[in-house]
């Protein structure tokens, strides 16, 4: 099939190269020359496992190609992805805008029947404006007749495993409206994603308001799981429980189960964050307060200081001539994101505290680079105090303590020996509880991790 992909950011590239890896002849559009010019090239702008090897291989092979036409981009695919940036607005409600240029878009230049699909993250209700868009601008060209149909099909990745999540998916889910179209629309989509059916049937069909908030609900939902692990293992600290113990005792139970359950540093990154606050704007919009989702991103606020609180009260509120090793700077392993990512409110305390910091991640630095110097951009020298380091043990030299922020596997079993001879001082602050704590102590470490203090007592 012909398919047109809108957008080149994360959401677009991985669909993208995964429809063409099973076959499509898929047109991306991007309207950043200089990324078109990269994506040629071979070279994906953020870090993804497995997608640079997909796009070269299927550019090379002339399934997927890249273009700043937009002409050209309406002229190819009977369906077309709208795949753009959705970024927060002050209020928290999602802006449209690059949504909504992609819709009149499509209609100034569409010739004939186009199934229009929202793939990027967007609110109730956006399928209703994508249409009212196509529409106002085909009747500027007089052409009020012409035919489309508009879906809503959110993406589920994971960032780290998009790939894998795409090409062998838990579900799709594909909204589109009961009327002839939307019934033509559905038999293409089902055409389209019959390679990733072939074992099992994984498309849920429903209505598209209800696809629109599958997606805000599963991602409020996760973090709604994330933010109440948190604040149980901040009790289990204050009462002696061990919240590793816990997650055990209650994740047996198949009601609850074991994914998510992990207390931490808080969650990050471009989706969490994001669509909890658009799904509370989106209550307080119909009068129907998300008061359990406020309270998750005011639980998830708190936690993502949690590590730097620790640290200043074992060490004192002025860090001057301290030196904080960190390891992990991206919001989750696999990846280079650092949107809302825990590390940078960890470092901006630390800075801001008089304390200089050595950081390292396994694909990060380099986006950290530039990130932690808009974040400190008010605080004097702050990034003469910013060290990057290109192995976790260069990091630890001469550092008063060490603190963990990403899970990444190469950070899970270290050279603990090493660790105490690099270190100024054997003390670690686990934002991710890597570590077992009694075996920690017995090793000679001052470990402080999230909810584990009572594990010194376990029978």
């Amino acid at each position: 099939m012909k398919i047109t992909v809108i957008g080149s950011g994360y959401v677009g590239l991985v669909t993208a190269a995964c429809l063409a890896e099973v076959g499509n002849d898929v047109f991306c559009l991007d309207l950043d020359a200089r990324k078109v010019a990269s994506l040629r090239e071979g070279q994906v702008p953020f870090h993804e496992p497995g997608l640079a090897d997909l796009v070269v291989r299927n550019h090379g092979a002339g399934r997927l190609r890249f273009s700043t036409d937009v002409a050209a981009s309406v002229a190819h695919g009977e369906v077309q992805f709208i795949a753009v940036h959705t970024p927060p607005d002050e209020d928290g409600g999602a802006d449209l805008q690059h949504v909504l240029t992609a819709a009149e878009n499509i209609g100034r230049h569409m010739d004939g029947f186009r199934v229009v699909v929202n793939k990027s993250t967007v609110p109730v209700g956006t399928a209703g404006k994508v249409r009212q868009a196509i529409r106002r601008t085909l009747a500027e060209r007089g052409l009020e007749d012409l035919e489309f149909a508009v879906l809503s099909n959110p993406e589920f990745l994971k960032e780290g495993a998009a790939v894998d999540d795409f090409m062998r998916p838990d579900r799709i889910v594909l909204g589109c409206e009961g009327d002839m179209l939307g019934r033509h629309a559905k038999s293409v989509m089902r055409m389209l994603y019959a390679p990733f059916n072939r074992h099992h049937e994984r498309t849920f069909y429903m209505d598209v308001r209800s696809a629109e908030f599958t997606k805000y609900a599963a991602n409020s939902m996760l973090a709604t799981r994330i933010s109440f692990m948190n604040e149980m293992a901040n009790l289990a600290d204050a009462v002696g429980a061990d919240i590793e113990s816990v997650r055990l005792g209650i994740g047996s139970d198949p009601r609850i189960g074991y994914s998510f359950l992990y207390a931490g540093a808080g969650y990050g990154g471009s989706c969490f964050p994001k669509d909890v606050r658009a799904l509370i704007h989106t209550g307080e919009e119909h009068g129907t307060p998300m008061r359990i989702l406020q309270s998750v991103v005011e639980v998830n606020r708190t936690q993502r200081r949690l590590l730097a609180k620790k640290i200043v009260t074992r060490l004192g509120e002025d860090l001057s001539g301290c030196t904080i090793a960190v390891w992990g700077l991206a919001f989750k392993p696999n990846t280079d994101d650092l949107r809302e990512a825990p590390s940078r409110d960890l470092i901006g305390d630390l800075v801001r505290r008089g304390a200089a910091v050595r950081v390292h991640d396994p694909v990060a630095l380099e986006v950290a680079r530039q990130v932690l110097a808009q974040d400190l951009a008010d605080v004097p020298d702050a990034m003469e105090r910013v060290h990057f380091c290109d192995n976790a043990m260069l990091a630890l030299a001469g550092a008063h303590a060490l603190a963990i922020v990403t899970e990444w596997k190469a950070f899970q079993s270290p050279d603990f020996g090493e660790m105490k001879r690099q270190l100024q001082t054997p003390l670690i602050f686990d934002g991710r509880n890597l570590y077992e704590p009694d075996a920690m102590r017995h090793s000679g470490f001052e470990y402080h991790a999230i909810g584990r203090s009572g594990t010194a007592t376990r029978c």
